[in-house]
């Protein structure tokens, strides 16, 4: 089972729709689109749904084994 998360590698703003779009197996850019369609039409209610979101949908945890090496460690 998939949780949902907040991106941390596709982020552009919070990784709200960068989250949405790996928990659902869809391009974020997509989401994108989509949620700014609903904040104009809906006359910005996307916007307070974004921000409530960001503030619930935890952010992803990073795996310490898949970040690069930085300079100062490889020379030990």
């Amino acid at each position: 089972m998939k949780h949902l998360y907040r991106s941390k590698k596709d982020r552009i703003l919070g990784g709200i729709c960068a989250g949405l779009g790996e928990h659902l197996d869809i391009d974020p850019n997509i989401i994108r689109l989509i949620w700014a369609a609903v904040t104009i039409l809906s006359f910005g209610t996307g916007i307070l749904v974004y921000i409530l979101a960001w503030i619930i949908i935890p952010e992803q945890e990073t795996d310490d084994a898949a970040l690069p090496l930085r300079e100062s460690d490889e020379t030990r």
